[in-house]
């Protein structure tokens, strides 16, 4: 077969769980897309500018980091995880509901603050749980969880294009109008060039009934319901449903290849053992720190500064290929620049729906390598070929295909280096949360003062010192390995017992037994039976009283 069949016995042992999780990364995707094609329709919304709508952006971002942070902590037992999960989802489907009700942009950053937590909340735990279930075996199912982020991020922008309004809802529909939408346009072309409020004392004052736009919110939000559903019958099957105690068999209780086994009684899930998997904080206050190798911390830092600027490359290429696409000399129109981050999420929806099998048939480190030269090698093609829209549209398909992998790839090397007894999950979500903040902000900087051309430049450098860090964590995992091994051979030296010295020889000679004198014959003509057979074949002494005299022959 092509997936061994201890796999698909292992998934069938724990599909509800994987599925569930997969669903949850499904609204992550959802939230973390559609900001970039409902921005305008947003920004008329709330009737602010291009600067001040951006703090959108970071507040969402930096709330992601801190949920991120501190999903860990969650991951204690299965209830905590499970309802962690299900709150979060639910505030998602909120979220997308009272958006258009967000008439100020200090509400729509405070909503979107919401959303980040909870993503990062579900970023974090979801992860976690998969690497908990399959451990050695979780590559090819982690690649199918970051598939269902693209997915959501592919859905969200289709949803909403069809709602999208070229003039802000409210605002008279005349000559003059659709030039203010064309300066909109332009003006996020060209990034934040005057921080000086528009004037719309000309047009009609506020606004005052709902942008189109709001229905796909609500669409989206009626659309994410079924996760939290999910979440719940998750929670009644394993009988976690305090007021529902009685629910079906749990699912490790009704399969027959599970190793344990649970109680009747049990009505409390039982705590789940991570591997040292918790929030960033506890993971920093371990006890058991200092008795580690810098090894050990070398391959939580690197791994997490190669996520940081992969993962940057991600969140700055999706806000800011349009903005690139409709600056000189690319000048695109901005129906055509649009579809560039459609095709860039369906890209990585695409790669990593073809890194399940890969990853099945090589190591991750392997796929690390490539995809990492892809990135660097599509992005200096990029650069060479920057006059060419239909290269643009090419290189945005290479480029998600070859960053698509590079997550979950870099989640399962880690792990197994340190063989699930580190924090490396939660570090590498929070690192890779980290450079989607904080190289959005900073290429967005770069492109404000140097131009458009600098976009690709910022990546094509980003690119190259992720790869760097990438062949120090190569490095740094032989040297964990070698220092294993030693450990290895030295716990054995210890545990195994001094074998016993063979024994010396005795030089003196060995005791005759003595035999036991026979008993006295009532009479020679009956013989006594003897019961021991060696004993038998001795002849019985005669009688002590007298030696018989010896007699000698006369010739």
């Amino acid at each position: 077969m092509f997936i061994e069949e201890r796999l698909i016995t292992l998934f069938k042992r724990n599909c509800q769980h994987t599925l569930t999780y997969w669903s949850v990364f499904f609204s992550f995707g959802l939230c973390i897309a559609f900001l970039g094609p409902t921005i305008l329709d947003l920004k008329c919304q709330t009737n602010s500018t291009l600067q001040e709508i951006t703090w959108v952006f970071f507040s969402q971002q930096f709330c992601l980091l801190v949920g991120s942070s501190i999903g860990g902590a969650f991951k204690k037992t299965l209830f905590s995880a499970l309802a962690a999960l299900l709150l979060s989802s639910l505030v998602i489907s909120l979220v997308f509901a009272i958006i258009p009700f967000c008439y100020n942009v200090l509400l729509l950053a405070v909503a979107m603050a919401v959303s980040g937590l909870a993503m990062g909340i579900i970023d974090t735990i979801a992860n976690i749980q998969l690497v908990a279930l399959y451990q050695k075996d979780s590559a090819i199912f982690l690649q199918a969880l970051h598939f269902f982020i693209g997915f959501g991020a592919l859905v969200s922008p289709l949803i909403a294009d069809p709602f999208l309004s070229e003039h802000c809802s409210g605002i008279n529909s005349t000559e003059d109008d659709a030039g203010l939408i064309h300066h909109f346009r332009h003006s996020l072309a060209a990034g934040f060039r005057s921080p000086a409020p528009l004037n719309y004392s000309e047009h009609s004052a506020l606004i005052t009934e709902q942008s189109s736009v709001s229905y796909a919110f609500w669409i989206m939000a009626l659309i994410n319901l079924p996760v939290p559903i999910a979440v719940f019958v998750l929670m009644y099957r394993e009988k976690l449903i305090p007021f529902c105690p009685n629910g079906s068999p749990r699912l490790l209780e009704k399969d027959e290849l599970a190793m344990e086994t649970q109680t009747p009684e049990t009505t409390e899930a039982p705590e789940q053992d991570a591997g040292g998997h918790g929030d960033l904080f506890s993971c920093c206050v371990n006890t058991n720190l200092r008795e580690l190798p810098a090894s050990f911390f070398g391959v939580h830092i690197l791994g997490g500064i190669v996520l940081f600027m992969t993962d940057g490359i991600v969140g700055a290429y999706a806000g800011f290929a349009y903005t690139y696409a409709v600056s000189a000399p690319m000048s695109l129109h901005h129906k055509t620049a649009g579809y560039l981050p459609c095709i860039f999420w369906a890209a990585i929806t695409g790669g990593r729906l073809m890194s399940i099998p890969l990853a099945y048939r090589f190591k991750p480190v392997y796929l690390l390598m490539i995809s990492l030269a892809g990135v660097i090698i599509t992005v200096l093609l990029l650069l060479i070929l920057y006059t060419s829209s239909i290269f643009l549209f090419v290189g945005t398909c290479l480029l998600g295909m070859f960053l698509s992998s590079i997550f979950p790839c870099m989640l399962a090397y880690t792990e197994d280096i340190l063989d699930y007894q580190g924090c490396a999950t939660t570090v590498l979500v929070t690192s890779a949360g980290m450079g989607e903040m904080v190289l959005q902000v900073l290429v967005g900087s770069i492109m404000q003062t140097a131009g458009s051309y600098s976009f690709l430049l910022c990546g094509m450098i980003t690119g190259c010192i992720g790869f760097a860090f990438f062949f120090g964590l190569v490095l740094c995992h032989r040297y964990h390995r070698n220092y294993l091994r030693g450990t290895s051979k030295k716990t054995a030296m210890v545990e195994e017992p001094a074998p016993e010295p063979p024994p010396v020889p005795s030089l003196e000679p060995a005791p005759v037994p003595a035999l036991a004198p026979a008993p006295v014959q009532a009479s020679s003509s009956s013989p006594v039976p003897v019961s021991d057979p060696e004993l038998a074949s001795v002849p019985a002494p005669g009688p002590m009283s007298s030696p018989e005299p010896e007699k000698t022959e006369h010739f």
